[in-house]
């Protein structure tokens, strides 16, 4: 069984040097993980996230400015993310978006900092990584407004394979929602307009009714799965600190939602990833 952990902080800042080491050792010692992408928030975990990539061969990494840090997204670090994106097993700019729950960062700041990295992502030519948490309406007008599902970056990248019914689909922006929890009528618009949806820990919680109806709506072809660790820990786990092994909760999940088999959906969760992110190997 081959699966994918689309969306981890391995470069987590609380981690010492002891734990983070756990963390990698745990994934080498995981015969069914085959593949761990470590996404920056910031500066910091940028760098993390390119030295965890160029360093272990089932890493790669994103480099970008999570909303919580727009804050601190001047130009100087606007130029280094953008030499770090070029890095070897650089696959995407993210995670990037808005979060209006935390407002962490003046909303203005948030607006501003997401528009300039979709840019530099389209300058670049590479998949976007995006974090939307009660935003769901500006997070869409934004990503139209720069261009994200333009027909000239659809252009960019090879057309996906689709079920029948979804052939508008196949055009794909290489624009991820991580940790997708919005409607289901938003979520097949995103999946329209060229996008992909990953499923995290939440999909396994008793409450999780509208992601439950996502999953049910959304064909596989156009799904991820991810942990988000070390947060979002999946049931049965739930409760404790979410590592990228416990992936395999939410494909469980998302196999019984499907009616399908764990192999099968671990297996085109992998190749749906492989392929959004660029990786052949």
């Amino acid at each position: 069984m081959r699966l994918f952990d689309s969306h981890s902080h391995i470069n987590h800042d609380e981690f010492d040097d002891a734990e983070r080491a756990a963390r990698i050792r745990e994934i080498e010692e995981d015969p069914d993980l085959c593949y761990v992408m470590d996404i920056g928030c910031d500066m910091a975990s940028s760098v993390l996230a390119c030295e965890h990539a160029a360093k272990y061969p089932w890493c790669y990494g994103a480099v970008g400015f999570h909303p919580h840090d727009a804050k601190n997204f001047g130009p100087a670090e606007e130029s280094l993310i953008r030499g770090m994106a070029k890095k070897p097993g650089i696959c995407a700019i993210g995670e990037i978006g808005l979060d209006f729950h935390y407002d962490l960062s003046p909303r203005d700041e948030q607006r501003d900092c997401f528009r300039r990295q979709i840019r530099m992502a389209n300058e670049l030519k590479m998949p976007i990584v995006i974090h939307s948490r009660e935003a769901d309406g500006e997070t869409m007008d934004i990503l139209k407004e720069e261009g994200a599902f333009s027909e000239e970056r659809k252009s960019w990248f090879a057309e996906r394979p689709v079920p029948e019914g979804w052939e508008s689909a196949a055009k794909d922006a290489r624009v991820l929602l991580h940790c997708y929890s919005g409607s289901r009528e938003l979520g097949e618009q995103y999946v329209r307009l060229g996008g992909t949806l990953s499923m995290c820990g939440p999909l396994t919680y008793k409450n999780a009714r509208k992601t439950v109806e996502v999953a049910e709506a959304i064909p596989l072809e156009f799904l991820l799965v991810e942990t988000d660790s070390p947060f979002l820990t999946p049931v049965p786990l739930r409760g404790k600190p979410n590592r990228s092994s416990y992936v395999v909760h939410t494909a469980r999940r998302l196999a019984m939602i499907k009616g399908m088999e764990l192999e099968d959906v671990a297996e085109q969760t992998c190749i749906n990833a492989m392929r959004f992110f660029g990786i052949t190997e």
